[in-house]
């Protein structure tokens, strides 16, 4: 038996993870066989069982890369704000926008609910925490009132992520985004102390 190197495990593993996501994408997780994801990526599906131990340990890797992307396309955005309360405002809308993204919307939105149920929101949880300190600076800051910053996020996080959810589920998605964004933009308003 040949021994892989470091570099050839992480490189076969970078492989299954990046063929996954364009099939899930693509074709969805139930219509994804492993037969096929693995022959795409040239490897065995003794690779795939090494590096994730079935198909839904490699969607729920996808679910975390994207995930961790995600997050900071989230933080670039707060990053890059003139201001604070404005950063967390627009990192708030950036998050339902992405719900009208196809990947994230195939994959994240409808798969991983779907396949990993509550599984996928343990992988989300940086998103929490991201936002959670952001909270407890807008609190500092004088711009939110006096709050438990974890609770304020868990509720913040969990609404946006159910508004994803049923906007990516509506064939009028851009309709849905539309109403969520100004329920979201109501919502906020009433957290300030402006």
């Amino acid at each position: 038996m040949v021994r892989r190197t470091r570099v050839e495990m992480e490189a076969t593993r970078a492989l299954l993870l990046a063929t996954a996501r364009r099939v899930f994408a693509e074709s969805g997780y139930a219509d994804a066989s492993m037969d096929e994801l693995t022959a795409q990526a040239g490897l065995t599906r003794g690779a795939l069982y090494h590096h994730f131990g079935d198909k839904k340990g490699l969607l729920a890797a996808v679910v975390e890369q994207i995930d961790a992307e995600t997050d900071a396309r989230l933080q670039a955005i707060s990053n890059a704000a003139s201001d604070p309360w404005l950063g967390f405002q627009q990192r708030c809308r950036a998050y339902l926008d992405m719900a009208l993204e196809p990947e994230i919307q195939r994959i994240v939105l409808r798969d991983a609910r779907a396949v990993l149920g509550g599984a996928s929101l343990d992988s989300q949880r940086h998103c929490v925490d991201s936002m959670q300190r952001l909270i407890e600076d807008l609190v500092r800051q004088g711009v939110i009132a006096e709050v438990d910053a974890q609770a304020l996020a868990s509720l913040i996080y969990g609404s946006l992520a159910e508004a994803a959810f049923w906007i990516a589920e509506g064939a009028d998605a851009d309709v849905r985004l539309r109403k969520c964004a100004a329920a979201l933009e109501l919502m906020l308003r009433g957290l300030t102390q402006r």
